[in-house]
């Protein structure tokens, strides 16, 4: 950034220190992230590990940069692994703006840089996590992307010598992923948390690639972003019906909990039908659920659609979600 090399008291080993799972607190309490679609329909916890799933120019960048200024965590640590140096100068400038910089940790490695470097910016980002969560903070850990870590491994691995597997990455990706995942999520008693959001860019839209199976079974949910809305100009592009939070459950009361549930299912009937809507075949009176689906389409699609500027605090997003499910 410019600055002069700041001296640095504390250590803290670049490959983090293993916590006893058994004593691990649990997840809890909601974290605002200052996003309306999340914190209402997708509830993130303190302490959770949750996946964005998506292709490339779906609107992934901007989301990101929401949730590092708005998010309510002590500190923001940004992992930007194998991103191109535009991108990385672009994010930093509308990061480091206003209150959110002085929280804000940033490490970057380019994707023109040597593989190794790109592991250990990953291993770096979520060591600089764990260290804050040691002193008790919340932290908000943002990695993007696990998908061009896992792609620096598979140089590496294939270099070495490894056999080859799904779409050519060897074994050792296979385990670096849930090691690499394993080091966040909620501290001992006396610790803070880490809450981690790993980017997982689906190759061609694929969601069956295969880092993001092994991402999607070891994370407490996903999001997955929607190239449909975006052709639609819905932002931020989460596909609510596709996507999961894991802890919401535990963490919101019954009230959101349902409205959440009868959202998801009106969102899921209005795009099963559309097409035939569009053609003129559906006939209000013969499913009143759709027809609720139908007259409801544009409050939903407000609900979910935020400018990149805009905060929407957890209370505020929760109570329209009720009111718009006629709580």
């Amino acid at each position: 950034d410019g600055g002069p090399t700041p001296r640095l008291e504390e250590r803290w080993p670049l490959m983090g220190r293993e916590i006893n799972p058994l004593t691990r607190k649990s997840v809890d309490t909601p974290l605002d992230v200052g996003v309306r679609a999340i914190n209402s329909l997708l509830t993130v916890g303190k302490g959770q590990r949750i996946g964005i799933i998506a292709g490339s120019g779906v609107g992934k960048s901007v989301l990101l940069g929401m949730m590092t200024r708005f998010a309510a965590a002590d500190i923001v640590v940004v992992g930007m692994i194998g991103e191109r140096g535009r991108e990385v100068g672009d994010f930093t400038k509308t990061v480091f703006e206003g209150e959110s910089k002085f929280r804000t940790a940033i490490v970057a490695v380019p994707a023109d840089r040597s593989p190794l470097l790109r592991i250990r910016g990953a291993e770096r980002a979520t060591a600089i996590a764990e260290y804050y969560r040691d002193k008790g903070k919340d932290v908000l850990l943002i990695m993007d992307s696990l998908t061009r870590v896992a792609h620096a491994r598979r140089e590496i691995g294939l270099a070495l010598g490894e056999q080859p597997t799904s779409k050519g990455y060897p074994p050792s990706v296979v385990s670096m992923i849930p090691r690499m995942i394993e080091r966040t999520g909620s501290g001992a008693a006396g610790q803070g948390t880490i809450t981690s959001i790993y980017t997982v860019l689906a190759d061609g839209d694929d969601a069956n690639d295969p880092v993001v199976d092994s991402a999607r079974a070891i994370l407490d949910g996903h999001l997955l972003l929607s190239r449909q809305q975006t052709q639609m100009g819905i932002y931020p592009a989460i596909d609510i019906p596709a996507s999961v939070s894991r802890v919401m459950n535990d963490i919101v009361d019954d009230k959101q909990s349902e409205s959440a549930r009868q959202f998801r299912r009106l969102v899921s009937l209005y795009m099963e039908n559309r097409d035939l809507i569009l053609m003129g075949g559906y006939a209000p009176g013969q499913d009143s659920e759709l027809d609720l689906a139908v007259n409801l389409w544009p409050k939903l699609m407000q609900h979910i659609q935020q400018l990149g500027g805009e905060k929407a605090d957890f209370g505020a997003s929760r109570n329209a979600l009720v009111k718009l499910m006629g709580g």
